[in-house]
């Protein structure tokens, strides 16, 4: 009986390798047409050529990493972000123009709530409760609840405060400042 068991969890766990390794390919694939897509939507052109990527790493006091990969063109930069929501980890791509004023974003990943911090990806564009279209973060982006002028997600503060510190550390990794790497669950002072 153990080895016809060992024999199978053998076996499945060699399927399960093979199934891996061809799915991984695409998969990576998948995710580098949507990464060239999302610049495309961030900067608001369809015909866009990146003139170099930069990757920005910083270390916070605890000595955690947090690493930025700016993808700089002819309208501005595209800079990839994340920082910890109150599901996981919150990836986002920023389109910024030369000023550092916001042209669009997108969530690249995320594990937010369905139906409150999934809201993100909509709540915060042009037109929106939340519009950060056309601001720049060097005046801030606080949500209205820690004193800010930002409407944060109903029932997804904590979300809200991720999102708006991942796209301030991505204006500072663009403009060239240290980022600040706490979580978004942490308490915001006023």
């Amino acid at each position: 009986m153990v080895l016809v068991l060992t024999g199978v969890a053998v076996v499945m766990g060699l399927v399960l390798a093979w199934v891996n390794h061809l799915t991984s390919g695409p998969i990576e694939a998948q995710k580098q047409m949507a990464l060239e897509s999302g610049i495309k939507t961030v900067m608001q052109a369809d015909n866009l050529a990146i003139s170099s990527t930069d990757t920005i790493r910083t270390t916070d006091a605890k000595g955690k990493e947090t690493v930025f990969i700016v993808y700089n063109n002819e309208k501005g930069a595209a800079v990839q972000s994340a920082t910890m929501g109150f599901g996981g980890e919150l990836k986002v791509l920023v389109g910024f123009d030369a000023q550092g004023s916001i042209l669009g974003y997108t969530l690249l990943e995320h594990q937010e709530t369905p139906g409150l911090g999934a809201k993100a990806d909509l709540w915060f564009q042009k037109g929106q409760k939340g519009d950060i279209i056309g601001k720049n973060p060097a005046e801030g982006l606080t949500v209205s609840k820690d004193g800010g002028n930002i409407d944060a997600i109903t029932a997804s503060t904590i979300t809200s405060r991720a999102f708006l510190l991942a796209v301030s550390n991505a204006y500072k990794a663009y403009m060239g400042n240290a980022a600040d790497t706490q979580t978004g669950a942490t308490p915001q002072a006023n």
